[in-house]
């Protein structure tokens, strides 16, 4: 899910993204409403995600909600592109996480294995990746992935 594109001219419209509220049910699929689940770590709320299971929900549902500024935020400094890529003939409709490895409280790295759903130009797919991710300054970011799907 590391998309890039280049800086967007004046003209450039960035695409809108889908309405979720706060109690609205939370796109990374667990069993809570948005604001008091990814929602919180969004907004800095909820502090930092404790894991990397729910970083990657997390960034999951900001790639939904189109939050640039979150997932700029979660990204390894040495990784981390310069803007985010919102495809706006793309829609994200469901994650399902299939393994994870280390990425708790007492780790310093992990790997998160997902597929992401979607809906590109009214046609589905999904996208599978192996995602890493690091302690960095004490919280966990995103480093990098393995797209195999």
């Amino acid at each position: 899910m590391s998309r890039r594109k280049a800086r967007p001219g004046p003209s450039a419209v960035r695409p809108s993204a889908p309405a979720v509220t706060a109690e609205s049910p939370c796109p990374c699929g667990l069993d809570a409403p948005y604001g008091a689940c990814c929602g919180r770590f969004h907004t800095g709320t909820g502090g930092t995600a404790p894991t990397a299971e729910l970083l990657m929900r997390s960034r999951y549902s900001a790639f939904v909600v189109h939050d640039e500024a979150y997932l700029l935020r979660t990204w390894a400094p040495e990784t981390r592109p310069g803007e985010v890529d919102f495809d706006p003939g793309l829609r994200w409709t469901g994650l399902e996480i299939e393994d994870t490895t280390e990425g708790t409280a007492f780790h310093q790295r992990g790997t998160v294995t997902f597929t992401a759903r979607h809906v590109h130009d009214g046609e589905p797919g999904a996208m599978r990746e192996r995602s890493r991710f690091a302690r960095h300054e004490g919280a966990w970011v995103y480093v990098d992935g393995d797209v195999t799907g």
